[in-house]
């Protein structure tokens, strides 16, 4: 039986976004950042999924942790670093990469450098311009030096910053960060890694040794007003749902909590078995699009918990049990987004678990 709601995942689609990195960054080394469990797609099997990457990214060590156990071998980097003993350990022990930020993590590396063991991988991150983690290029040398010296880092150390505005393609941001960045680093050695997706698609000749992609791996665009489907990706996630209800409306009646949506004329309306409860988006205004039989509807009153109401008035025929598509498949998530007043990261990761994921296969 199919569930209320669910999840297709097309993991084919994956593999196509990945070969599309490829094609705008050509040359360089793929970091795919499967954090956030994959973006809400499943961290195990877009890694399976993404077996051709050169390497992966997390967030955090127990994502790390994770993917080690379900037996990725290629090198995983912790986005987030390490702020303790007991973390770097956990590092070492699963042969993770650590992401450098601060100065107080050189001097853990110090301490845990007396006990020998191999030498830790590790990326020194500049701070740019983002003013969030990484060493401002002041500081930056002295890092490094100090890295340098520590037994318990591996040479040559890679180097790293991200973008903070790369998806506005008019702000000098992005090409002030870049400049900033290769200025002062120029004279080591060592990997670099520089583009994000936005940084990818947008700022071409830009990409470094290493990319990291994210969103763009699940088929969406970084820049706003454009789809994943305007640079040849493909969606890898569509959420689905069925109707439960139909039923007609006096003008003048109103529909759902508060009663937000008034009937100006009769109106047939459909009862859809999603809501904020499973991830679709609480403030999802009127009139987002939602996919009826295939065919465009609109939401009509508030996002409720379990349910959400559309406005049948162009399908005399719908019934109940008759599917509706929320999301992907013809109907792109940012544009969802769009009338959430939000981006598509939060509604890829928002997915809840009761919503079922079905697979399809590579």
């Amino acid at each position: 039986m199919t569930p209320a709601a669910y999840v297709r995942l097309d993991l084919a689609a994956a593999r196509h976004n990945l070969s599309q990195v490829r094609r705008y960054a050509p040359g360089a080394k793929i970091m795919a950042v499967i954090k956030a469990n994959a973006y809400g797609h499943g961290i195990n099997r877009i890694a399976q999924a993404l077996d051709e990457s050169d390497a992966f990214a997390v967030a955090r060590i127990d994502e790390g942790v994770e993917l080690r156990h379900a037996g990725v071998r290629q090198p995983i980097t912790v986005l987030q670093g390490f702020i303790c003993q007991d973390e770097l350990q956990l590092l070492r022990q699963h042969q993770l990469d650590a992401l450098v930020h601060s100065p107080w993590q050189i001097d853990i590396l110090r301490q845990q450098a007396a006990d020998g063991g191999e030498p830790l991988s590790v990326w020194l991150k500049m701070d740019t311009g983002m003013n969030r983690l990484g060493f401002k290029s002041a500081d930056f040398n002295a890092a490094y030096q100090q890295l340098l010296a520590c037994p318990l880092v591996k040479q040559p150390i890679n180097l790293l910053t991200h973008f903070a505005n790369a998806d506005d393609l008019l702000d000098d941001q992005t090409r002030r960060q870049i400049e900033r960045f290769h200025h002062a680093i120029a004279d080591y050695p060592g990997q670099r890694s520089i583009a994000n997706s936005a940084g990818i698609i947008g700022w071409p000749n830009v990409a470094g040794d290493w990319v990291r992609p994210g969103l763009m791996l699940y088929g969406c665009s970084p820049f706003a007003g454009k789809t994943g489907g305007d640079f040849g990706l493909k969606p890898v996630m569509s959420l689905h749902s069925r109707l439960i209800a139909v039923k007609d409306v006096a003008a003048g009646e109103c529909v759902g909590y508060g009663g937000a949506w008034r009937c100006e004329r009769p109106t047939r309306i459909g009862v859809i078995s999603i809501g904020y409860g499973d991830g679709y988006h609480r403030h999802t205004q009127t009139g987002a699009p939602v996919l009826v039989n295939g065919l465009r509807a609109e939401l009509i009153g508030r996002v409720s918990m379990d349910m959400l109401t559309v406005n049948l008035h162009d399908q005399s025929k719908a019934k109940p049990g008759d599917p509706v598509t929320l999301w992907g498949d013809g109907l792109p998530v940012e544009e969802i987004a769009r009338h959430a007043d939000t981006i598509p990261y939060t509604l890829l990761c928002g997915i809840t678990q009761r919503v079922r994921i079905l697979e399809q296969t590579l």
